[in-house]
């Protein structure tokens, strides 16, 4: 078995083992790599998900009554007050485009805000294990925004192309996507 696939079960056990707790709502799973990445350290939410303490208490026993969570990183972390109104723009945008099945939706748009901040890749700043699975959370949470994504460009990327575009800002100086000299960084695999 090769190293990567050892590594992706070693990561996905925990998660199982909480799935077990889980009362079955559609973001579970996500949910589940989230909390347990954020505590580790392993994403760029820190031990809250990037939610308040009590908004992450809430979450966790709605989904997950009587889960507990490794011991790790505690703390929250705390949105940069010069990205505010960048978060602020984000989460309505999402929340704009929310499915509306479930509460969770708005606690999936605020932690989805809070991972936008991060450096890596969205799917890595959320602590998911793959891009697969944010494609996935897109589509449940906020599937006339996911539907927009057509081109399959990288999921924050195309966030902050929406945010412009609601602007009228256009920066891109290339007439489409596929002749700009950047479309490789903007589109295809990001594992």
């Amino acid at each position: 078995m090769a190293l990567s696939k050892r590594k992706l079960m070693l990561k996905e056990r925990p998660r199982q083992k909480m799935l077990t707790r889980a009362r079955g709502h559609g973001n579970d799973a996500a949910f589940a790599a989230m909390a347990i990445n954020a505590r580790l350290g392993h994403s760029a939410l820190g031990g809250w998900m990037g939610l308040s303490a009590l908004n992450f208490r809430t979450l966790m026993k709605r989904h997950f009554p009587g889960a507990r969570l490794p011991v790790g990183v505690r703390s929250c972390l705390a949105r940069p007050k010069a990205r505010s109104l960048e978060w602020d723009e984000l989460r309505h945008l999402l929340l704009s485009h929310r499915a509306g099945r479930d509460l969770s939706e708005i606690h999936m748009a605020e932690i989805v805000c809070t991972a936008c901040l991060g450096s890596n890749h969205l799917w890595e700043d959320l602590g998911l294990f793959n891009r697969k699975e944010l494609t996935a959370l897109m589509r449940r949470n906020f599937p006339t925004l996911a539907a927009r994504n057509v081109k399959d460009m990288k999921w924050k990327k195309f966030l902050y192309k929406q945010l412009c575009i609601m602007e009228g800002i256009y920066v891109c100086r290339a007439p489409s996507c596929e002749e700009c000299t950047d479309y490789h960084v903007c589109f295809g695999p990001e594992e």
